[in-house]
């Protein structure tokens, strides 16, 4: 009998790591930054489900969201938008709506706290919009042939690790950093 439950707290021992290994994988973090990436459901729990861009309102697509919570538990959210009912100038710039609470920085350019039209569009070009559809300002995107599975949109931790994220929609990308805290 005693043998039995060595075995068994072995076991017990042995299992406990590799399921804590499997939630940060569900949910990335960066413990130097004390970050976390939210998956879809995640950020699309938090999401409203329809925004306002440019006097309308639109519904978001949740299944293609993502976000960060900061350390200071404020959050970073983008998701895919509807936007068939817009003029085909503004749905050709207008794809994702993007809200934040935290200063980021997209190649040189700072993006205040709050709430944002974007959009990947041709010529690798990666436009920011306020939400009365001005444009605010658009930088190179760039393309990841590597990446395993592209989906409509994602973010992951840029490689350069620290404060630095990736935004893709399928392969193109803009990295993002935020300030030091």
């Amino acid at each position: 009998m005693t043998r039995i439950l060595l075995h068994v707290a072995l076991l017990l021992a042995i299992a406990v790591p590799s399921s804590q290994a499997t939630s940060q994988l569900t949910a990335p973090s960066n413990s130097a930054t004390g970050t976390t990436i939210l998956t879809a459901s995640e950020a699309g729990k938090i999401l409203p489900q329809s925004v306002f861009f440019k006097g309308q309102s639109a519904p978001i697509q949740d299944r293609n969201s993502a976000g960060i919570r900061f350390a200071k538990n404020s959050l970073l959210l983008v998701a895919l938008v509807d936007n068939s009912g817009y003029s085909s100038q503004i749905q050709q710039k207008y794809q994702a709506y993007l809200i934040t609470e935290e200063p980021v920085v997209i190649a040189g350019h700072r993006l205040l706290p709050g709430a944002y039209g974007c959009g990947f569009v041709a010529n690798n070009t990666f436009i920011v919009m306020d939400i009365g559809g001005h444009d605010l300002f658009s930088v190179r995107s760039a393309k990841d042939e590597k990446i395993r599975r592209p989906t409509p949109l994602q973010i992951i931790a840029a490689p350069e690790g620290g404060h630095h994220y990736r935004l893709y929609s399928g392969r193109d990308f803009v990295v993002f950093t935020t300030p030091n805290r």
